[in-house]
C-alpha cells in the first residue's frame, strides 16, 4: 500500500508542474539578483519576496493544472482558484505590509543601537510583493501550467 502512494505522487502532473513553477520561480530571483549585485546569492532559493513571486507562480500553476486535469468547470477548479487569490493577496497585502513594519522596526533597532544598546539582529524586511511581483508570478505559473499540460505531459 505505502509503494502506490509514492507511485501515485510521482505521477501527480498537477503536482509537479506546480513545484516546477516555484522552483523556475526561484531561479529567477536568483539569476535578477546576479544581474544586479554580480554575486551569486544561493539563500534566495529558498527565500521569500522578490521578483517575481513564487508563491503566486506556485498556486497559479496550480490552478491552471487543476483546469487541465478536471475541468475549468469544475468544484475543485473553483477551490483552487480561490485559494489562489488568498495566497496573492495575502502576498501583496499582509505579508508586504509586515516587510513594512519590518523595516520600520529595524530603523528604531538601529537608532537604539547607536545609544549603546546591543540588539541580536535585524528584522527580515523582504516578506511580501508589489503587486507586479504578484502578477509576474502568476503569469509565470500560467505559463509553467501551459507547457506542463501541452508540451510535457
Amino acid at each position: 500500500m505505502g509503494i502506490d502512494i509514492w507511485r501515485e505522487l510521482a505521477r501527480n502532473q498537477t503536482l509537479w508542474i506546480s513545484l516546477s513553477a516555484w522552483a523556475v520561480a526561484q531561479l529567477i530571483k536568483i539569476i535578477i539578483e546576479f544581474i544586479h549585485t554580480k554575486k551569486f546569492n544561493k539563500a534566495l532559493l529558498v527565500s521569500s519576496g522578490g521578483m517575481p513571486s513564487s508563491h503566486s507562480a506556485l498556486v497559479m500553476a496550480m490552478v491552471v493544472s487543476v483546469g487541465y486535469a478536471d475541468g475549468f468547470d469544475s468544484p475543485v477548479f473553483g477551490l483552487a482558484l480561490i485559494m489562489c487569490f488568498i495566497v496573492m493577496y495575502d502576498a501583496a497585502g499582509v505579508r508586504r505590509a509586515a516587510g513594512n513594519q519590518a523595516a520600520a522596526i529595524n530603523i528604531l533597532f538601529h537608532n537604539m543601537e547607536n545609544s549603546g544598546i546591543k540588539l541580536d539582529k535585524n528584522l527580515k524586511e523582504l516578506l511580501g510583493h508589489s503587486p507586479l511581483e504578484v502578477v509576474a508570478g502568476a503569469v509565470l505559473g500560467i505559463v509553467i501550467a501551459f507547457i506542463g499540460h501541452n508540451v510535457i505531459y
